[in-house]
């Protein structure tokens, strides 16, 4: 035989490492995809409002809608995946999302949006809760801390570029078209999904019984193993949709600044998320899992109790806010996929319903982090920063107390 006809390993590795970076890909998409439904409509609200003859106020229902239906639609969806398999709920959640989202561009009044957003997110669950559980499947170790990095990377990309994405079409084209954008995107994921992933879990026994659910769910809330780094990621979650409802107010309301800008200081987000999504796996692999969420958490901290010292004191510096603000992320874009990869890694046999759990309360905390934010203040830098410093706070000593109740043990 020659030289030649004898495959080198490189050669041979090349086309397994195209493949998971497809799958990759693919799962970035799909975790992307309730930002991306949710962030790219904003900067036309006022043009939506216009359209159905109603206030912004009312439009901006539509978003509480959604996420209502997409924390609860995820606790049925993570168990039915265990038991049929991952790829039945995709395609179907992948079909409804798609007709929410057509319903949606083709609305002609306030309660017409609303339904189309509820098809939508009934559809997105689906989506976003076993993108997580596909990971979980295809990868383990470290690998899925890389892997749950790009998530996280994902899911702060879909809500900073989508608002520019937004703003050019509605220039262009008219809010509509941002519907059928999202329509889009959706299919093409789900070709590829078909193409590079399929099925990752074979059908099981599995009760679909409401008690064994149930009883499941709460054995997972009881496992410290799933309810402390469920628990960290739930409040980094609030502290970050505080800042995608409260920040824009804040840039535009406090500094002034057009929508045009604030949507490139978004999209810079991204950036700043995707070298802490890097930075995370490689901290993790160097100090631990513990240590290094530690320190994003400890990070996190500190930037939101400069940010809120800095609107305490009265201070109207852009530089300050967004400097303080940024620190705040890039610790969450530490502590976010270790926190993840945390949660997930212990239950293989029951990725479905972890990630559906996961991602539950991720959900919860932020729709109590923008709740939170209107309530404690009508300033909303005020109470973006009140917000922060107290989620990030709380996670950071739950989190090394804990870590020092596991030292405790081993030393016993």
């Amino acid at each position: 035989m020659s030289i030649e006809a004898i495959p080198s390993k490189a050669s041979a590795t090349e086309p397994r490492q195209r493949t998971a970076t497809a799958r990759r890909a693919v799962i970035c998409a799909f975790a992307a995809t309730g930002g991306l439904a949710t962030n790219i409509f904003l900067p036309s609200l006022p043009a939506i409002a216009a359209d159905l003859r109603v206030s912004s106020a009312a439009v901006t229902s539509s978003i509480t809608v959604f996420l209502a239906i997409f924390a609860v639609g995820q606790l049925i969806v993570g168990p039915v995946s265990d038991r049929l398999g991952r790829q039945m709920p995709i395609l179907i959640g992948l079909c409804i999302f798609v007709q929410g989202t057509i319903w949606c561009a083709l609305a002609g009044d306030l309660l017409g949006l609303l339904i189309g957003r509820s098809i939508q997110a009934a559809g997105a669950c689906a989506v976003a809760v076993l993108s997580r559980a596909i990971a979980r499947d295809l990868f383990d170790g470290q690998a899925l801390g890389k892997v749950m990095a790009s998530i996280t990377i994902a899911t702060a990309a879909a809500p900073g570029f989508s608002p520019l994405v937004g703003s050019a079409l509605d220039q262009l084209f008219g809010w509509r078209y941002e519907f059928a954008f999202v329509a889009v995107f959706a299919i093409c994921a789900g070709a590829a999904y078909v193409v590079f992933v399929g099925e990752t879990k074979a059908a099981a026994e599995n009760s679909l019984h409401p008690l064994k659910i149930a009883s499941c769910y709460l054995g997972l809330i009881r496992d410290a193993r799933f309810a402390a780094p469920a628990r960290t990621a739930s409040l980094l979650m609030a502290g970050v949709f505080a800042v995608f409802s409260g920040a824009p107010r804040v840039l535009l309301e406090g500094f002034g600044l057009s929508p045009i800008t604030i949507g490139s200081l978004f999209a810079s987000v991204v950036v700043l998320v995707f070298g802490a999504g890097m930075l995370a796996p490689r901290l993790s692999a160097r100090f631990g899992s513990r240590l290094a969420t530690l320190a994003g958490l400890a990070l996190a901290a500190i930037g939101a109790l400069l940010l809120l010292a800095v609107v305490l004191t009265g201070n109207d510096a852009l530089l300050p806010f967004l400097a303080t603000a940024s620190l705040f992320l890039f610790g969450m874009g530490i502590a976010s996929p270790l926190s993840s990869a945390a949660a997930l890694s212990p239950f293989g046999d029951r990725a479905g319903l972890a990630a559906a759990l996961f991602g539950f309360s991720q959900m919860a905390g932020a729709a109590c982090g923008v709740s939170l934010a209107a309530i404690l203040s009508s300033d909303p830098a005020i109470g973006l920063g009140a917000v922060l410093a107290l989620t990030s706070l709380v996670a950071l000593v739950l989190h090394g107390w804990e870590g020092q109740l596991k030292q405790s043990h081993l030393q016993l």
